[in-house]
């Protein structure tokens, strides 16, 4: 079974900067996109970035556009999330998937525990 580990949230001010990791297991991670998605508390699960196979496009949503970078290293079967000028309305619990390029959480599954960020004012 593939599965995937998320890690480095923790809690920033405002303005402040996180980066997360996702370290998957299985040999096909590079045959997937990589979409990372946020959950706050009585909310759903909310698009945040995705990216292609290859690393070379990605799609983001306009909360986090100019904010936030998504990348990957398929030598590691890691994927990252660049967050910059963190905002509290940031503040979830971040979610990283496999599957197939969208901004919708149900084409992606092998899912994460998530890990916390959470960014105060």
């Amino acid at each position: 079974q593939v599965q995937a580990v998320e890690s480095g949230g923790g809690l920033v001010q405002a303005g402040g900067s996180l980066r997360l990791s996702c370290v998957a297991s299985g040999r096909t991670f590079s045959y997937f996109a990589v979409g990372w998605f946020r959950q706050a508390p009585g909310k759903v699960r909310e698009f945040v970035a995705t990216i292609t196979t290859d690393g070379q496009s990605a799609t983001y949503a306009d909360a986090v556009k100019g904010r936030f970078t998504i990348s990957r290293d398929n030598a590691k079967n890691t994927a990252y999330l660049q967050m910059t000028n963190l905002k509290p309305e940031d503040t979830a619990v971040y979610f990283c998937g496999q599957g197939i390029y969208s901004t919708s959480a149900g084409t992606y599954g092998a899912w994460g525990q998530g890990t916390q960020v959470t960014v105060s004012s």
